[in-house]
């Protein structure tokens, strides 16, 4: 990411459906926009426990989430994204958001992300696990035991905690969830208006 570019940040899960649709579309995106992303990881459980929920509203609500069901392949559709809805729902994978938190200036991240929510959500795998952590750092032929090593050490975990209180005090309440400047953006729907939003302001400066 330049120094130079404009800078949108990315709040996500990697359980959040609507997330998988971000995080394999915003790299692209934001080059085409001439603006950067910084990678903000956190844990949605949290938060809506904080809200007073127990999962996720598409579970607690029927309605809501049949539609979002019937959405999603929509969605995939539009966008040309593969899709199989999850056995699991929703999935945690705290290992994969520490890696993604501890590594997210790195080059790769983005990289690492698509392909963590590809096997979530395309091919329906278990994403909470060392084993399937390592599996796609090593498909990367990235260092698996010095990436986990930082991923998983004290000062890192205490970072998620802190990550994840911060997605609640700036008023988030779901994923995904952009930012410019102070301005909030949520959904999947409203990636394009961000990074617009992003361009614009740095245009004026």
């Amino acid at each position: 990411m330049s120094a130079a570019l404009p800078t949108i940040e990315y709040w996500f899960d990697f359980g959040s459906n609507y997330s998988y649709l971000s995080t394999l579309r915003i790299e692209q995106a934001a080059r085409h926009a001439g603006v950067g992303v910084q990678w903000r990881p956190f844990l949605l459980g949290p938060v809506f426990r904080e809200l007073g929920w127990n999962t996720s509203p598409f579970v607690l609500q029927k309605e809501k989430g049949d539609y979002t069901w019937q959405d999603m392949a929509r969605q995939c559709r539009k966008y040309g994204l593969p899709w199989t809805r999850p056995s699991r729902f929703p999935r945690t994978a705290v290992l994969a958001t520490r890696v993604a938190l501890a590594w997210a200036e790195a080059a790769w991240v983005g990289g690492f992300c698509r392909l963590m929510m590809h096997l979530n959500f395309v091919e329906d795998r278990d994403i909470d696990s060392a084993e399937t952590v390592s599996e796609v750092l090593a498909a990367m032929d990235l260092p698996v035991a010095d990436i986990l090593v930082r991923a998983q050490s004290g000062e890192n975990r205490m970072r998620l905690r802190e990550q994840t209180a911060s997605a609640r005090a700036l008023g988030i309440f779901g994923a995904p969830t952009f930012f410019v400047g102070s301005e909030m953006f949520w959904g999947n729907d409203r990636l394009e208006d961000a990074l617009a939003a992003c361009a614009g302001q740095a245009a004026r400066v």
